[in-house]
């Protein structure tokens, strides 16, 4: 059987609601046409551990925020000819119909959406699926990304380890929540979805708020030996991209 990446494997999904069972993360496999050194894989560091080392610090003012300062939307940073935006629709969606070669997805099913848990269907033009920032860019912004270089804001808003094709109407009631403020309604896949965010903040060096880090320590607790996602794409996009 194959597993998807974006939406929960039955593993996983098991995993969430037992204690102490071994967990698969998101994006530990990969739809049809999907570059398999792009999507997170399990490492065997726990997640719960990793959520304890992040840098606690109080949010900064949103000020300056604008989605272009993380450059031009679903940008083709790994250079495989097809936007992000689609890299992620055949990584996560099955059923895959493409359009005009085998970039562009004109079709898919979300089977088991992780934020809702129901079935979705894609169809370009009349999209029910958003491609979801885990870790939201303008929550990003206010912890840690307002410093940084345009590379490295570029490469995180098209990292497949922080990228995630969801249910739109259930994600759009996220907007730029962190973990203490905003959870997926599928109470399955709230370990992994929690394990995906610390798991994106410690690769790019993002801090968490108090708040944050205590809400992140309360639902790993429940899946102690929920594992961390790693792999995804290099911290520093290359250099022909730009950011205003």
């Amino acid at each position: 059987m194959r597993l998807r990446g974006g939406a929960a494997t039955a593993a996983m999904l098991m995993c969430a609601a037992v204690a102490g069972c071994t967990g698969q993360t998101a994006g530990s496999g990969l739809g049809s046409g999907a570059d398999a050194g792009s999507g997170p894989r399990a490492s065997g560091g726990a997640a719960l551990a990793a959520a304890g080392s992040l840098t606690v610090k109080g949010r900064a003012p949103k000020t300056g925020y604008e989605r272009d300062r993380f450059g031009t939307a679903w940008a083709d940073t790994d250079s495989n000819g097809c936007d992000t935006r689609d890299d992620i629709l055949k990584r996560d969606l099955e059923e895959v119909r493409f359009t005009g070669g085998t970039c562009k997805v004109s079709y898919g099913v979300l089977e088991s959406d992780p934020y809702s848990g129901k079935d979705v269907t894609y169809r370009r033009g009349a999209s029910k699926v958003d491609i979801d920032h885990v870790v939201a860019l303008s929550d990003a912004w206010q912890k840690g990304a307002k410093y940084w270089d345009a590379s490295k804001r570029i490469a995180l808003a098209n990292d497949p380890l922080n990228l995630l094709a969801v249910d739109a109407s259930t994600n759009r009631s996220k907007g730029d929540g962190d973990t203490a403020t905003w959870l997926p309604p599928n109470k399955a896949y709230r370990c992994t979805y929690v394990a995906a965010q610390v798991a994106v903040k410690k690769k790019y060096g993002l801090w968490v708020t108090a708040a944050e880090k205590s809400a992140m320590e309360k639902v790993l607790s429940s899946c102690p030996d929920q594992k961390l996602p790693t792999g995804g794409n290099p911290t520093k996009a290359p250099e022909r991209f730009h950011a205003d």
